[in-house]
């Protein structure tokens, strides 16, 4: 059985609309925080200093390149929505996250968000890379097939 990784997230007023309710792109970005606390706690982030000769030559980042999201209920100020994310394809250079979000298990939100894994000189130039081996040991723990 694959993981999968759980983030909560309480929504703040600011995440709201006129109405009160949870304003899509606010959902959006649940999903991309849920991605980055995975991240971090496999000891990364979507940006990574390559440091070679002490010196900083490169970052590696993981630009979005496509993003799905279907809405099945509302949210609303101090809610608290439980975000589960996980691994749907890693490929040699992708990775595409699902998430679903839930308030005490109602549906609230489900999607999918795919990055490709950069290099970013110091020009600016982003050029896509194969993601790193130990990078892809430990996320091969949250690859769920649906």
């Amino acid at each position: 059985m694959s993981n999968v990784f759980l983030y909560k997230r309480r929504v703040e007023f600011s995440d709201t609309d006129a109405a009160g309710i949870v304003h899509f792109s606010s959902l959006l970005q649940f999903a991309e925080q849920a991605e980055h606390a995975l991240l971090r706690s496999l000891g990364t982030s979507v940006l990574v200093p390559i440091v070679v000769d002490s010196m900083v030559t490169k970052t590696l980042s993981w630009p979005r390149v496509k993003i799905e999201c279907e809405v099945h209920g509302a949210a609303k100020f101090e809610d608290e929505l439980d975000v589960a994310i996980y691994v749907k394809r890693l490929g040699t250079k992708s990775i595409t996250y699902a998430f679903r979000m839930t308030r005490k298990a109602e549906p609230i939100c489900s999607g999918t968000a795919t990055s490709v894994c950069c290099e970013i000189d110091s020009s600016g130039r982003i050029t896509s890379v194969e993601i790193p081996a130990r990078l892809r040991q430990q996320l091969q723990d949250y690859v769920t097939r649906d």
